[in-house]
């Protein structure tokens, strides 16, 4: 047998290199050299090295523009309408657009380039090293992307052309999906698995199916817009709903399903309960859908029991089995990861308030911040850090002291903005108001350092990738 050469961190299986084509009728591939019937293991490892180094790159591409995205149309511009909020303590002297223009690069600017980014770096992996996609679509697929999510920011901040821009923009954010979702779909499952798909991936389908939900929405509610809209803004009973299928229906099973996958192995917990999630995720897209149809009370009573189901599911909170895996990140990590689904719990109960509530706009902007930034941000941060270096090219992070920055200054100022909102709009403490600006400030400071800490990482040199030959049993 042929001693083959394994990379770091992948797997040898009956003594072949994962990432390898097994031969077919006991018949050797030819190498690139035609002289050659087999590759030699230096050439093997030059090919997988060549590869790795390419998917590196076109994750750092994706990750750098949610970076972009998350600090200056997302963030940035929050701060700012935050300001204006808290001085004239009325959430309507701002303009919709604009509200809307910071949700829209945070949830598809940030959150959906580092989904379609670390989706294109892993599925050759999940594929066994099958390339199901051209390098090339995959950095169009980021071009197009980056391309619909600006123009939509600036024709809802600039109101230039924007009856041409809103649809353009929404046309090229489902255009790049669509590429994104071919190479998904031709996924095969491994051998031996009989065609059966993991809890974990299928959760991640139906965030996958709730993206592509969005996104039709989206379309379809901008080319209303173009032909009979008076502004850039949807509407607000129609951005209710809209808001519930984007933050609860496509970011949070992705959280979920990766939460699943990875958690286990973090946190040192057992092993997930596959059937309680399995329950819990059909519950909440029933709660979408009837959000959808503006059925708020039940949406948000289904959305609590879905969120419940998770945790217990996943076991955030149940005693581990084994110690934490910290190596290269900060202890804290563990507790953060539950703070963020303590976060989830916040998120949904609010919305039960709000849902009731004579007098709901604060509540329902401080659940929706509950969730993107007490949930979803924090598992940004815990994951992201502790994912990402290793995927661009096995780096270490930079610092794990602004890590745990990061997410104190995120925690601190998510505790004043969802309790300054619930205290100030329900006018239960009038003084709530003036926290609102702090919190604003603390939450750009945790993305800054984040952005740091990242693009200090990315900088760095790679480690060394030296073959690990595998001896012939």
């Amino acid at each position: 047998m042929v001693n083959k050469v394994q990379m770091p961190g992948e797997t040898v299986i009956d003594g072949q290199a994962a990432g390898e084509q097994p031969s077919s009728g006991g018949q050797q591939h030819k190498s690139p050299n035609a002289d050659r019937m087999v590759e030699t293991p230096e050439e093997i490892f030059e090919r997988t090295r060549a590869r790795e180094v390419q998917l590196s790159r076109l994750l750092i591409f994706f990750i750098c523009g949610g970076l972009l995205f998350m600090l200056l149309p997302g963030t940035f511009l929050g701060v700012w309408n935050l300001i204006a909020i808290s001085g004239r303590r009325a959430a309507e002297s701002i303009s919709p657009a604009w509200l809307q223009a910071h949700g829209h690069a945070q949830v598809l600017g940030w959150i959906g380039s580092f989904i379609l980014g670390i989706g294109f770096y892993s599925l050759p992996k999940l594929r066994g090293g099958l390339k199901p996609y051209e390098p090339w679509t995959a950095w169009a697929t980021g071009i197009i992307w980056m391309a619909g999510v600006w123009l939509r920011w600036l024709a809802n901040v600039y109101l230039w052309q924007w009856r041409a821009l809103l649809p353009i923009s929404a046309a090229l954010e489902l255009l790049a999906f669509l590429i994104f979702f071919r190479a998904v779909s031709q996924h095969k499952a491994e051998e031996g698995s009989k065609g059966r798909l993991e809890t974990w991936v299928l959760v991640v389908i139906a965030g996958t199916l709730g993206l592509m939900a969005t996104l039709l929405l989206n379309l379809g509610a901008c080319l209303w817009l173009a032909l009979r809209g008076t502004g850039p803004a949807f509407p607000p009973s129609f951005d209710q709903r809209f808001l519930v299928l984007a933050a609860w229906g496509f970011m949070v099973p992705f959280v979920w399903g990766f939460s699943a996958k990875w958690l286990p192995i973090f946190l040192g917990a057992k092993q997930p309960d596959n059937r309680l999630l399995a329950i819990g995720v059909p519950v909440h897209v029933t709660a979408v859908g009837l959000g959808l149809a503006a059925w708020f009370r039940l949406t948000t009573v289904l959305i609590v029991i879905s969120s419940s189901l998770s945790i217990v599911a996943l076991r955030i909170f149940a005693r581990p089995e084994r110690a934490a895996k910290t190596k290269g990140i900060h202890a804290s990590f563990p507790y953060f990861v539950r703070v963020a689904y303590g976060w989830l719990m916040v998120a949904a109960v609010l919305g039960v308030w709000a849902a009731n509530a004579s007098n709901p706009l604060g509540l329902w902007g401080a659940s929706r911040h509950a969730l993107t930034v007490g949930f979803i941000a924090t598992m940004v941060f815990c994951i992201g850090q502790r994912v990402l270096p290793a995927f661009s090219g096995m780096r270490l992070l930079f610092s794990p002291r602004l890590m745990f920055a990061g997410l104190l200054l995120l925690l601190v100022g998510c505790i004043l903005r969802v309790g300054g909102e619930v205290l100030a709009y329900q006018e239960i403490v009038p003084a709530a108001w003036a926290w609102l600006p702090y919190s604003a400030i603390l939450e750009l400071s945790a993305v800054t350092v984040f952005a740091i800490n990242l693009i200090l990482t990315f900088m760095q040199p790679p480690a060394p990738q030296k073959p690990v030959v595998v001896q012939p049993t």
